[in-house]
């Protein structure tokens, strides 16, 4: 079988990420989406050839993505596409954006930070900058980038 000649199974009704980096980020997304706790199928597919190179794919049936969820997801994978589906048809389609503000879904990056050890506080970092990632602590105004994030 040629590369020309792989399917992808059709979702009635769910969730399509596109243009996800084609290793470690699929499972993060898993992680964020929390596969392991979904009762619906789910179709991950890595490796496959796009415009730009390799790209992975995500398919989650009776699936919306909840804020937080595209959030985190722009976070580690900026150049996502999220796909609404509705009978077997694309009825929403966006890019992923990073909002000004992220609360409660990042952990700051300086462990003395008051959000790292207080259990009533809960993070809020501002966005800087989305290329490269860059976040500003609310709280102790640690700056730190992508390679920093811990996802809540």
């Amino acid at each position: 079988m040629t590369e020309s000649e792989y399917t992808i199974q059709k979702i009635k009704n769910g969730t399509v990420i596109d243009h996800l980096p084609y290793l470690t980020h699929l499972w993060l997304v898993g992680k964020i989406l929390k596969f392991h706790k979904l009762d619906e199928p789910v179709l991950i597919a890595s490796k496959l050839k796009g415009e730009n190179g390799y790209k992975g794919v995500i398919k989650v049936e009776n699936k919306a993505l909840t804020q937080d969820e595209y959030n985190k997801i722009a976070i580690i994978a900026p150049d996502a596409t999220v796909n609404i589906i509705e009978n077997y048809r694309v009825v929403d389609k966006k890019k992923v954006e990073l909002p000004d503000v992220l609360e409660g879904i990042v952990k700051c990056a300086n462990e003395g930070c008051i959000t790292n050890n207080e259990r009533w506080a809960k993070s809020k970092l501002n966005v800087l900058d989305r290329k490269p990632l860059e976040l500003k602590c609310h709280y102790c105004e640690h700056t730190f980038g992508r390679d920093n994030v811990y996802i809540l």
